[in-house]
């Protein structure tokens, strides 16, 4: 951890210029080397080449984990390292990495010990997610909460109204789940080593969907009550109709019977915990 590529994304919760500036001096402080810096979505994400061209050993994100789902899956085959700060709303993955610290106490760890781990990640197609991954019309919920986060409060009772009229009117069924036989409005899918945990959500009643879309709007989309969880090797979508995928909160669709499957990372992950 040497000479370092910083992303940001201001949008996505505590990523505010003055502390990229804080973050930015320490690093100077520490003598690392910045070779560039992309602000998210704004600028386009680095690509490899760029990355090897600058000579660049760590890619630090200091993002919320949408911001940083993407740019692990678009680097996914560089041969270089992840530093991930805490920059979101929850801050999951950075949490799993470096526990509570803050931004300043990771960089400094990081650089004083480093150690790199690998991570399990959820896969269907292209696209990955290390948090997790929602799939099913529950997932409508992340809309409001974009609104929300956007500030355009004046579309937040839009989206919630048609976010609770999905996830009443429409369900999810997946095969290869052991016990996991209803339809469901959403099913939370971890990754592990060796396959992966699989949560069916049930929210058929008005209560249990206000709290699925509390859960939601608050940010802490995990929360969601799991009626039946099981583990599984691998997962097919059924049914005939695309279904909606949040993988580490950014949405995606899944087409009838696309594979759900397991993997895990090369030792790219910088952790401190």
């Amino acid at each position: 951890m040497q000479r370092l590529w910083f992303v940001t994304n201001p949008a996505s919760g505590s990523a505010t210029p003055a502390r990229c500036e804080a973050i930015e001096a320490i690093f100077a402080e520490r003598g690392l080397e910045l070779a560039g810096k992309t602000g998210f979505p704004d600028e386009p994400l680095p690509d490899i080449a760029a990355l090897d061209a600058a000579g660049v050993d760590t890619l630090v994100l200091f993002a919320g984990d949408g911001t940083i789902n993407a740019a692990l899956c678009s680097l996914a085959t560089w041969d270089g390292g992840f530093l991930i700060l805490p920059g979101g709303t929850m801050n999951m993955l950075a949490r799993a990495l470096h526990g509570e610290r803050s931004p300043a106490e990771i960089v400094h760890a990081a650089h004083a010990a480093e150690r790199r781990i690998a991570l399990p990640f959820v896969e269907a197609g292209a696209h990955r997610a290390f948090v997790g991954l929602v799939l099913g019309p529950g997932g409508n919920w992340f809309r409001p909460r974009e609104m929300v986060r956007k500030g355009r409060f004046r579309r937040v009772i839009g989206a919630v109204r048609q976010a609770w009229r999905r996830t009443f009117r429409d369900h999810v069924r997946v095969g290869g789940a052991p016990g996991l036989t209803q339809r469901y409005q959403a099913i939370f899918i971890t990754g592990h080593e060796d396959g992966l945990d699989v949560a069916g959500i049930d929210a058929r009643d008005w209560r249990s969907i206000a709290e699925l879309g509390w859960d939601w709007l608050t940010g802490d989309w995990v929360a969601a009550r799991a009626v039946t969880e099981t583990r599984a090797r691998e997962l097919r979508v059924l049914g005939r109709k695309p279904a909606l995928a949040l993988f580490d909160g950014e949405p995606q669709t899944l087409e009838p019977k696309a594979v759900i499957a397991s993997g895990m990372s090369r030792a790219a992950f910088l952790a401190t915990e």
